[in-house]
């Protein structure tokens, strides 16, 4: 990701709740390790979760339960998984001491990260944003550091691209989007990164296009819940299937082959991220299937990426 290179796997986890016991957060990590080892990936993504009701008035589909803190759980229960792993920090929910603290303890060779602002413009937070990635390029500027992407905010506000930039210029070397249904949305914020970035005679950094798989009608309220916007079409095919599992990874396999052939035409460094943060067996089985065959379909084309 520091050298622009595109062509990566992740796949994405959310730490076991807070309240499991130190046996059960065990067993977990256990479980999810040997899965995972049975795909070919190069990294894995910890959730921080936050409560993002102020950001959303409506009722979750899921109560929140808070998890374990990311950075605490690689430490404890995943030092035997073999590539680098991305924690998440939402940003907001530490001191700017915490934050400095944990900076300055990280193994850069092992962990890389994603600073997560507040879930709206109205939450009070102990740190802003813009002040965590200065706080990382005074303490720790080795930590390879990304941005959160959002393509469907790009289709209502079309400056999504502008966005990416500033966050690039203070410091993201990679951006990571939420789960993507809408082959399009990403394709237009593509598209104008790609253009006002060689108008700047900026480098293109790789963007990671996150996808995710529906095993019932709950999990599909909940991403729609979280901001997560299902085209009416791909809804009709779900609500209307007894099957919604298997046509919400056909889809997402067939989006993340769109777009891996789309960011290979036009020289767009890539990754790919399947998420996996339902408690279901059988939808966090069908994500690991699916991170399998994209990684397939990502193949060998895997170069360094010079930008221009």
């Amino acid at each position: 990701m520091a050298d622009g290179r595109g062509g990566f796997v992740l796949f994405a986890l959310t730490p076991p709740r807070e309240a499991a016991s130190p046996q059960r957060v065990a067993e977990i990590a256990e479980a999810t390790i040997k899965r995972l080892s049975s795909v070919e990936l190069d990294g894995v993504i910890l959730y921080d979760i936050t409560d993002e009701s102020d950001r959303n008035p409506d009722e979750r589909p899921f109560p929140f339960l808070p998890t374990r803190d990311p950075a605490t759980y690689l430490q404890e229960h995943f030092l035997t998984w073999p590539t680098p792993a991305i924690v998440y920090r939402a940003v907001g929910k530490y001191s700017e001491d915490q934050l400095r603290s944990w900076l300055s303890a990280q193994d850069t060779d092992r962990v890389l990260s994603v600073f997560v602002g507040a879930s709206s413009r109205g939450r009070e937070t102990a740190i802003s944003l813009a002040r965590a990635y200065s706080l990382r390029n005074e303490v720790r500027p080795d930590l390879v550091l990304g941005g959160v992407a959002i393509p469907e905010r790009h289709m209502r506000r079309r400056d999504e691209h502008l966005r990416l930039i500033a966050k690039q210029e203070a410091g993201c070397s990679f951006f990571v989007t939420q789960v993507i249904f809408d082959a399009n949305a990403a394709k237009n914020m593509i598209s104008d990164y790609r253009h006002e970035c060689r108008a700047r005679g900026l480098p293109l950094v790789p963007i990671v296009f996150t996808f995710s798989v529906v095993g019932s009608l709950t999990t599909l309220e909940f991403l729609r819940w979280l901001g997560v916007e299902v085209p009416h079409w791909v809804e009709r095919d779900l609500t209307d299937s007894a099957t919604p599992l298997q046509i919400s990874h056909d889809h997402a396999l067939a989006v993340a082959a769109d777009l891996v052939n789309y960011c290979r035409r036009m020289d767009v460094p890539f990754g790919i991220n399947v998420e996996s943060v339902s408690a279901r067996r059988d939808e966090i089985e069908m994500s690991v299937k699916l991170a399998g065959q994209i990684a397939a379909v990502c193949g060998e084309n895997v170069r360094p990426f010079d930008g221009a």
